[in-house]
């Protein structure tokens, strides 16, 4: 049946071939392992469970098991007009296996976790798109398939420490910077990120001759609001002629180029490493809505873009969604908060957002992909943050109290691919949560601040119980009425506003808060003698988390 708008189409290779044209006779098709049978999707040249590389193509049933979806009303494509169902089905051969596809052909209202799907074709130029809609007979509800690895056991499969020396015994935080942050700056985006430079090589109380490392997140390329042009723009700007540099998306998270910078410092590449990250999304906005730029940016997954999910929302809006089913969570749990992180930003005069917001406002305001409303997404903003990584013996004769950094988790566990990883949490907290622990003596419950990433209101949840605070899928009750995360609770989270209110600045400005924190800085919203903040950065990125500790 052929569409008479066509949606996005996904890039082909000789590889995916087969599957994008496997429906012209209406079976579905997915590689096989010859050598043990499973079945392997995206297409690989090695089966990952055997490593065998004998592969051949399979057709299947064409039937599975609805394991998420979510209802998009905020974003709309061709041939794509929303509202329309993103959706996440486990095949019934092989429930490792899953596809994002849109749901057709019934009431999204009538959808259950744990619906029996069938594959349904739809043509769109010279490819078959697989559509899935509830079996014929229909049939109760079955349970979701189970992760891999339980949540609970994700500790059993951390490597332990190769050495007892650790590189974060090295080095100190000496500085840090924040440029202008705001609504529609109208600013060119490599001035916020120099702003902020300058800012923090001067709170370090250094000269930009001192600075012999440069570092970001995600660096150079076609990335729209995203970057300033990396460490080149900034290279060419400054004239600082670094020893080690570091730029590239593929790492852990925002916080990564500072992990890098670390590494780098205690390696004996650099004594002082300049990290920046620079985010201009409002600005851009109204570049593009004026014409003056080109839209860039979105998922441009193939897998995914197919079928509008071109958000991170739509897929964390499904794990959302499972953690709801499987724990009793609800959409009050995500809105406390929100509410948390409003009432912090209303102390930080640099805060985007900061009225009150009430339980009524959160739960009312409009819907951008269920379960998620507006205050369920971080701000879009523009400015750039900065961070001076220095080696430690340096660190007695700079300008600020320095923060040690006590331990790091980077270690992934969980599958990559964010549709094929972790159900019931944001992929990559739970491996990077365990691995911290094992760096360290200090325990949870020796926190003081918590700075948890909050792109979305559930990534802030998974973190909390990933990091263990509470138990898994016990955020509902630790949450509950808010008091355990304000300011003088057990712990005090987001304590500038978070990202959700304070502002996008994509997990630098968690770092910013915690090391004013931890130096008795942050002014009407400092807490009291906090010597251990932790620090989590990324969402859905292979993501990393700090513990840090104060030295006075």
């Amino acid at each position: 049946m052929a569409e008479r708008t066509q949606r996005p189409l996904p890039s082909i290779t000789p590889e995916t071939e087969f599957y994008w044209a496997s429906g012209a006779d209406g079976r579905l098709r997915i590689q096989q392992c010859r050598s043990c049978t499973a079945l392997i999707h995206p297409p690989q040249p090695v089966c990952r469970y055997c490593r065998g590389d004998r592969m051949e193509i399979r057709a299947v049933s064409g039937f599975a098991t609805l394991i998420g979806f979510t209802v998009n009303h905020r974003f709309a494509l061709p041939g794509l007009p929303a509202p329309y169902v993103v959706a996440q089905v486990a095949l019934e051969e092989d429930s490792r296996v899953r596809l994002t596809t849109n749901v057709v052909q019934c009431d999204p209202a009538e959808l259950e976790l744990g619906l029996r799907m069938e594959v349904v074709f739809h043509q769109a130029g010279a490819v078959w798109v697989p559509l899935f809609r509830p079996a014929d007979p229909a049939s109760p509800p079955a349970a979701l398939p189970a992760d891999p690895i339980e949540p609970s056991a994700i500790r059993e499969h951390v490597r332990p420490m190769p050495t007892a020396e650790k590189f974060e015994d090295k080095v100190a935080i000496t500085g840090i910077g924040r440029s202008r942050i705001g609504r529609r700056l109208m600013a060119d985006p490599l001035a916020l990120t120099l702003e902020a430079c300058r800012a923090a090589v001067e709170d370090a109380g250094l000269r930009l001759e001192d600075i012999d490392g440069l570092s970001t997140y995600p660096g150079s390329g076609n990335l729209g609001p995203f970057t300033e042009g990396g460490v080149t723009a900034v290279e060419s700007a400054l004239g600082i002629r670094p020893t080690w540099y570091n730029g590239g998306a593929e790492t852990f998270g925002p916080g990564g180029s500072v992990i890098a910078a670390m590494l780098a410092v205690a390696g004996g590449l650099a004594r002082h490493v300049l990290c920046f990250r620079t985010v201009w999304e409002s600005t851009y906005a109204e570049h593009v809505r004026a014409g003056r730029i080109a839209p860039s940016g979105g998922i441009t997954d193939p897998w995914l873009t197919p079928f509008g999910a071109i958000s991170a929302a739509h897929l964390l809006a499904q794990t959302a969604q499972r953690h709801f089913h499987r724990y009793g969570t609800d959409r009050e749990t995500l809105g406390w908060i929100a509410l948390n992180q409003r009432a912090n930003a209303a102390l930080d005069p640099s805060a985007i957002y900061r009225d009150p917001l009430t339980m009524d406002d959160y739960l009312s305001a409009r819907p951008v992909t269920t379960p998620f409303g507006l205050y369920d997404c971080d701000v879009p903003c523009d400015g750039a943050i900065a961070v001076v990584v220095s080696a430690r013996e340096t660190a007695a004769d700079l300008a600020q109290p320095p923060v040690f950094v006590e331990a790091v988790g980077t270690q992934v566990i969980e599958r990559l691919e964010w549709d094929q990883s972790t159900l019931t949490h944001e992929p990559q907290v739970l491996g990077q949560a365990a691995h911290l622990w094992t760096r360290t003596t200090l325990r949870p419950g020796d926190v003081d601040v918590a700075e948890l990433y909050d792109g979305f209101t559930f990534n802030c949840l998974s973190w909390i119980e990933a990091l263990g605070f509470c138990g898994i899928g016990e955020a509902k009750d630790f949450l509950q009425g808010g008091k355990n995360i304000a300011r003088d609770g057990l712990l005090p989270l987001n304590t500038h506003g978070g990202q959700l209110s304070h502002g996008r600045t994509h997990g630098m400005g968690l770092i910013h808060e915690a090391i004013a924190q931890l130096r008795g800085q942050a002014g009407e919203r400092q807490i009291p003698d906090a010597r251990v903040a932790v620090v989590s950065s990324g969402g859905l990125t292979p993501s990393g988390v700090m513990l840090l500790r104060a030295d006075r």
